[in-house]
């Protein structure tokens, strides 16, 4: 089944598309060729710096045919081109894009060599910077900033050992001690990857390791790292909190006489970071759960009349129009992933980063159109909506019916513990839902959608890119599956709103008011502020069969797959909103595992990150 969907789909991503480029002023500049007649060594470092890959395998030829050795015009031109690369980049003249970019023109340069130097039997016999072995940890597929971070430290002349996404511990650790390895970064998004990432840590104390260790992704911090992984190591252990600094931390930690200073730097940082937490913890005073349920949301459940869904159960959405999702794209965080901080559209007349910022969307739109008139990703959704009712204080149940006697399935939730000012209630999700002795059937809706279908795979848009040595347009394509599968949750929840479910049917919004959250109701997903226990996402899955109706599976960690996907729960009361549960007491962690029927060791490994240190 298709939502509304419209038979022009590809015309109307070309007028967006179009009306993006003049209100930004988009217009490309026409090109100046002067550079075309300089020595071809100039022409190479142009090409590099400017990110042109026209013609860089007629250059690249030009000169080799004018050298000794095809290694000379490695050693040469293009590591001179991509030092002056490094150079504005780390002066702030260069933003991540454009160094992605120049990454694309020297990997098709050493791509065209690469014959000519197995030829003569030499590799490319350059000295290396080092070698980094870096791979998004077991359970968690996300990889995009680690990508980019492979990137930028090829750039300037690592060796970057990929292994992937979902990788044992084991098989990372075997990898850098055969290569023996520089360095070890580890990435990862959704938050049972920080307990893998110390799962790591610990094996590298256990074999006696002294490889310095770098943690990045979405999720990590400098704070979880210095309290949660590097106790767990006595070698080097650093939070690369992006791109830009990779660079950096990398060279003091590579360099015999930097490192030592560097390392216990770091260290003597960390054990600052380790001390102020515990001393903000002790000031910290947190209700028992018995006290924060008795200050759970006020809601008067006799004023309350809970809409009917237009359904009862599940469907399925094959196809959705992408065209349609480019107008509900938040830009804002796509110009985030590339490093490129600011609110959308004022980032594109920024007087430092515009141009940067002008370009990149300019090749966002134009791939944008070119997947969806080659049909090159498929969005799919599952909806569904059941009666549902709060019993037992914090859990949700979800009945079969509206008689309310079969119970499907319990979505547990966890509530605020900190102490609040007069007022201002502890809450929790189930708060929004009506207790079962109200007598009322309220109801429940749940979602999963993703954009990836066609993103990966030995066929997919991403290996093409990556077989012609495009990592630019690899890492693009993976951040618009990204924004898409984002766009498709604020588009479906809009039709939940408007139609499927229908409480608020003349809903007139803009884009602006739907990104700034001005809607009546919520979707909060597993694994985010308000219930950060990634587990809850099975029982999801399980009530919309995710996995048969729209393709999409989870993970050992309950990461999602594709990447490109989004799920979580739909509420309706006026009284919902979004919220952070903050940090947990003991009582409650013992209390949530026991109501899930799971050990008290394995809730807190779920919860790691929202646990008090009592807990």
């Amino acid at each position: 089944m298709v939502l509304n969907r419209r038979p022009d789909a590809t015309e109307r991503l070309l007028e967006i598309a179009a009306r993006y480029a003049g209100e930004a002023g988009m217009e490309r500049p026409a090109e100046d060729l002067a550079w075309r007649e300089r020595p071809v060594n100039e022409r190479l470092t142009h090409a590099l710096v400017e990110g042109i890959d026209a013609w860089i395998v007629e250059d690249t030829e030009e000169a080799r045919l004018a050298t000794d050795r095809p290694l000379d015009v490695i050693e040469g031109p293009l590591m001179a081109g991509m030092n002056v690369v490094g150079d504005l980049f780390g002066a702030g003249r260069m933003f991540l894009p454009q160094v992605v970019k120049s990454a694309r023109v020297m990997k098709k340069a050493v791509a065209h060599l690469v014959p000519y130097l197995e030829e003569e039997r030499e590799g490319t016999g350059a000295r290396k910077a080092g070698t980094i072995v870096t791979a998004t940890v077991k359970g968690d597929v996300h990889d995009i900033g680690k990508n980019i971070v492979g990137v930028v430290l090829g750039c300037n002349d690592y060796e970057v050992v990929d292994l992937g996404v979902m990788v044992p511990a084991a098989r990372i650790l075997e990898k850098a001690q055969e290569l023996d390895a520089d360095l070890i970064g580890l990435s990862g998004l959704i938050t049972p990857s920080l307990d893998e990432m110390i799962h790591v840590a610990s094996e590298m104390e256990r074999l006696g390791m002294t490889t310095p260790l770098l943690i990045g992704g979405a999720t990590t911090s400098r704070t979880h790292t210095a309290v949660k992984i590097a106790p767990a190591y006595s070698g080097p252990v650093v939070h690369v909190l992006d791109a830009s600094r990779a660079v950096g931390v990398a060279g003091n930690l590579v360099d015999a006489e930097r490192r030592p200073a560097f390392a216990a730097t770091i260290h003597d940082e960390y054990e600052q970071v380790r001390h102020d937490r515990a001393g903000r913890q002790a000031k910290e005073k947190r209700l028992t759960i018995e006290a924060a349920r008795a200050n759970r949301v006020p809601v008067d459940w006799s004023r309350v009349s809970p809409p009917r869904p237009s359904f009862v159960g599940v469907r399925a959405f094959e196809r959705y129009p992408l065209a349609e999702l480019v107008e509900r794209i938040d830009w804002t965080p796509f110009f985030a992933t590339w490093e490129l901080k600011g609110l959308y559209p004022a980032i594109l007349d920024h007087p430092k980063i515009g141009p940067a910022a002008r370009d990149l969307h300019r090749d966002a739109l134009t791939l944008l159109e070119r997947i969806v008139r080659e049909d090159r990703l498929q969005a799919n959704a599952v909806v569904g909506f059941w009666p549902a009712n709060t019993v037992d204080d914090d859990d949700i149940a979800v009945w079969r019916d509206d008689d309310r006697r079969h119970r499907l399935a319990t979505f547990r939730t966890l509530r605020q513990q900190m102490e609040k000012p007069a007022g201002r209630p502890n809450v929790a999700l189930a708060d929004f839902v009506a207790p079962a002795e109200t007598g009322l059937t309220d109801y429940i809706g749940a979602f999963a959608v993703t954009s990836g279908h066609g993103l990966d795979g030995p066929d997919g848009l991403v290996a093409e890119f990556e077989a012609a040595h495009d990592d630019y347009s690899a890492i693009l394509a993976k951040a618009l599956a990204d924004r898409l599968a984002e766009a498709f949750a604020e588009r479906l929840h809009e039709q939940v709103r408007r139609e499927l479910w229908g409480y608020v049917p003349d809903e007139a919004l803009s884009n602006d008011d739907l990104i700034a959250e001005r809607y009546q109701g919520i979707r909060p997903a597993p694994g985010y502020p308000a219930c950060p226990d990634h587990t809850e996402k099975r029982t999801i899955f399980e009530l919309l069969e995710a996995e048969e109706r729209a393709g999409i599976r989870l993970t050992e960690s309950c990461a999602m797959l594709p990447g490109a996907s989004v799920s979580g729960y739909y509420l309706w009361n006026p009284a919902s909103d979004y919220f952070g549960l903050g940090r947990i007491g003991r009582d409650q962690l013992a209390d949530y595992a026991r109501r899930k029927g799971i050990a008290i060791d394995e809730a807190a490994r779920w919860l790691a990150p929202n646990l008090a240190d009592e807990a």
